[in-house]
């Protein structure tokens, strides 16, 4: 898979803009165009609208891209509120109907990559774990994952899939949001896994990519307006904490995007990026990310001293919890603060 990979939530759902269908189409075959060989859907992203919105698109190139989607939401039978959560469901029978209701709207005869949709480590059983197996002996899936979500991610979850053998874990994972993706990483390679990384929101909302700045206002339905309001002030600080990754040490130049790609490509463990592509143009900036000059050991090092100090913030950004499905014990010696199972 490339480097940088379509996220493709952002069609077939009015949650990052409206757009015709031919205009969704036509972003996902300029990815095509640019390089993009890792398409990431799941059958929740606008009930199904999605998905058949990257199958019409890629139908003349299907053996050429790595198509993924996910399962595990139950949304045949329930109404979507807003951007609040649907019910879910995770046994084995349910994932092997969904799985089949989503290759049909695809259009394909089988996904490189089936991922569990924001699944408990509770819900991650036998029969899950043997349905996964069976989709794959039947050639239904190449690979099986774990996106973790909605909030900034569960800790169990990202052990619980190293130590069963999982080929990917999607989190949010970036420069500022750093829990659990190295966590993630951490049990990685304590377990000397083969385990691949694919961070979501590797710009932190807007703000790495600059694209919500004090000046923006965000539109109704923006999803990026559930954040807390301090928690983009404190993230314009720590922009410009990190403004020194727009030059590299050779000299060679870096949009704050590309930079914030180059620093999850700097982990060995990252398959592919996946940001928010809203538009071409910034499909055609962050898919030449790779392009850029790779971070120096000095840079990266240099970001982890400012992590470690919270890139020298010290007030409250309104997002100290984080998601945990085992009551906060995950949570110890994060510094985080359980946001409820």
């Amino acid at each position: 898979m490339s480097e940088v990979g379509f996220g493709a939530w952002v069609v077939g759902t009015d949650w990052w803009g409206d757009r015709t269908r031919e205009d969704a189409i036509g972003m996902i075959q300029h990815a095509v165009d640019q390089g993009i060989t890792f398409f990431d859907t799941g059958d929740v992203y606008g009930h199904g609208d999605s998905e058949e919105l990257v199958g019409e698109a890629l139908a003349d190139v299907r053996e050429e891209v790595t198509v993924g989607t996910k399962v595990g939401y139950d949304f045949y039978n329930n109404p979507q509120a807003g951007h609040g959560e649907l019910p879910k469901r995770m046994d084995g029978e349910w994932i092997e109907t969904a799985l089949d209701r989503s290759l049909d709207r695809l259009d394909m005869e089988y996904v490189d990559l089936l991922m569990l949709h924001n699944a408990n480590v509770g819900e991650v059983d036998e029969d899950v774990l043997e349905t996964l197996d069976e989709l794959r002996e039947q050639g239904k899936v190449e690979a099986i994952g774990w996106a973790l979500g909605p909030s900034i991610g569960w800790l169990a979850e990202t052990e619980a899939a190293v130590e069963n053998e999982f080929d990917v874990v999607q989190l949010v994972y970036n420069l500022f949001e750093q829990v659990p993706g190295q966590h993630l990483i951490d049990a990685i390679r304590e377990h000397d896994a083969a385990t691949s990384v694919i961070p979501r929101v590797p710009h932190s909302s807007g703000l790495l990519n600059e694209q919500v700045t004090p000046e923006t206002e965000l539109e109704e339905g923006d999803h990026r307006a559930y954040r807390p309001d301090e928690w983009y002030e404190t993230g314009w600080e720590k922009v410009d904490a990190v403004r020194f990754l727009e030059e590299a040490p050779d000299g060679g130049k870096r949009t704050m995007g590309q930079a914030a790609i180059q620093w999850l490509l700097a982990h060995d463990e990252v398959a592919s990026v996946t940001p928010t592509f809203r538009t071409t143009a910034d499909i055609d900036e962050w898919a030449a990310a790779p392009e850029t000059p790779a971070l120096s050991d000095e840079e990266f090092e240099r970001v982890a001293a400012l992590s470690e100090k919270n890139f020298g913030i010290d007030r409250d950004d309104g997002m100290d919890a984080l998601r945990s499905s085992v009551g906060g014990e995950d949570l110890a010696g994060t510094g985080k603060q359980p946001a409820g199972d």
